[in-house]
């Protein structure tokens, strides 16, 4: 068979799937909304029947379809497998994506009940909706499109739908690691991101890393009349504001942890180029965060801090006295938490070791400083965008969404994209359908609804794409 031929049979079945989502685009949004009406909320022991009632209704959506489907057990929740491999000589393809929620707490700031998935101003709002179980899902309805339309996949397809990410999906890596030969791809496509903005979409191309740590400082052997004893010994607490302060330039924003750019590479110029084309609106953005002015690191725009260069944030200090009112101590000891987000380049391993070392540093005589790692912190994640998978998504969006993607970085981390990388050698394709505003993680998330259908038909071109790009 020539290559013209091979083209025109696939344009053919593509445009008998494209009808097929045409067609039963009703019966499409319902399934998902049975789906969203499943609170499985993978944190909360009280939602372990929930959840795993969510990953049956993916796998019985996918054996429907036609593919071998399974459920793989975990000491917690399980993991949804399923493959169809009838495409001798086409590529194969992983798709990821996660079938558990956040909380939906707090509740009354839900306009409508968070598992109760409602229509409003073209959206769909629910728990899930755009994180990830609309954007996955997009993916089971656009594999089954293929199948019931055609009989076939045009090329190898396995999906991997985990129940845990939302936890940090601490029983994935293992199973992985069991599993290589049956997760075997080509690459791996995930739809767990957004589009830049409404009529922009795109392609996600390098996702930052997370280091995620505690300071703890210690003082006295308790909590201390600060009348009696203060000017006599170190407080734990100011000891604390002191290391805190110390951890960054406050003019140029620049962190002054031990070591901390010495990997970062460079922002390329062609990536400079397209962010300062991009029709961010900063005034916008300052008066939508409510924030008197913008601040980061000199010498780089908003758009540049938030995507391509590390950051150290404090998410939390605590000890002492929290209550209403006045209580006069020098507390025994105080706490912070302190997040700082990779970019290409830099090593999680590397910069714990940066950061105690300066933490230590910093801390005065007086006081015991510990310094303990939350998680085991995940590297960032640097796409080569000259893929043929990345350019099978490129053509597959522009023909979905009716215009060309940009190609941008994320603020964002999704841990298991370096994990697919070490374990199975294997590029992540990240195709967002939401949009930035859809409030993932907050009351009222929500997913366009024209964006889960664009998204359906957008991840059946992209299989079709991926599969001529061999031909």
């Amino acid at each position: 068979m020539t290559t013209a031929t091979a083209t025109a049979d696939l344009e053919r079945d593509l445009a008998k799937v494209l009808d097929h989502l045409d067609r039963n685009a009703a019966g499409r949004v319902e399934e998902l909304f049975d789906l969203l009406r499943i609170p499985s909320v993978s944190t909360l022991p009280d939602r372990t029947g929930d959840v795993r009632r969510a990953g049956e209704r993916v796998r019985d959506a996918l054996a429907r379809a036609g593919l071998e489907a399974r459920l793989f057990e975990t000491p917690r929740h399980p993991i949804v497998h399923a493959e169809w491999k009838g495409a001798p000589g086409r590529p194969t393809v992983l798709v990821y994506g996660h079938y558990d929620v956040q909380p939906a707490e707090p509740l009354e700031l839900w306009k409508t009940p968070a598992f109760e998935p409602d229509v409003r101003d073209g959206n769909i709002y629910a728990r899930g909706a755009t994180d990830d179980k609309g954007q996955m899902y997009a993916w089971v309805k656009a594999a089954a499109a293929w199948m019931e339309a055609c009989g076939r996949l045009p090329v190898n397809v396995k999906f991997l739908i985990e129940g845990e990410e939302e936890i940090g999906s601490p029983n994935l890596e293992p199973f992985l690691h069991e599993q290589k030969d049956l997760l075997a791809a080509d690459c791996v496509l995930i739809s767990d991101t957004d589009q830049f903005a409404e009529g922009i979409p795109a392609i996600t191309y390098s996702l930052r890393g997370l280091l995620y740590t505690e300071i703890r400082v210690h003082g006295p052997s308790r909590d201390l009349h600060s009348g009696q004893f203060g000017g006599s010994l170190r407080n734990p607490a100011n000891a604390l504001c002191e290391i805190i302060a110390g951890l960054k330039d406050p003019k140029t924003g620049r962190v002054l942890v031990d070591g901390f750019y010495d990997r970062v590479r460079p922002i390329e110029a062609w990536e400079r180029e397209q962010l300062a084309k991009l029709p961010f609106d900063e005034p916008h953005y300052r008066a939508d965060l409510a924030v008197p002015e913008l601040y980061g690191e000199e010498g780089f725009s908003t758009l540049e801090r938030r995507w391509c260069r590390p950051t150290l944030d404090v998410n939390g200090i605590f000890g002492g006295f929290q209550g209403p009112g006045a209580k006069t101590i020098i507390p025994a000891w105080a706490g912070a938490k302190v997040s700082m987000r990779l970019v290409a380049d830099q090593k999680a391993s590397e910069i714990a070791k940066g950061f105690e070392r300066t933490v230590m540093r910093l801390a005065q005589e007086g006081v015991r400083v510990e310094v303990k790692g939350i998680g085991d912190g995940s590297d960032p994640v640097l796409v080569p965008i000259d893929t043929p998978w990345v350019q099978a998504a490129k053509r597959a969006v522009r023909r979905g969404f009716g215009a060309d993607p940009i190609f941008k970085r994320e603020g964002g981390s999704i841990p298991i994209a370096i994990t697919f990388k070490r374990l199975l050698g294997m590029d992540s394709v990240f195709v967002g359908y939401g949009l930035p505003d859809d409030g993932a993680h907050s009351p009222n998330e929500k997913m366009k609804l024209e964006d889960y259908h664009r998204g359906t038909r957008t991840s059946a071109i992209l299989l079709a794409e991926v599969a001529g790009s061999r031909d």
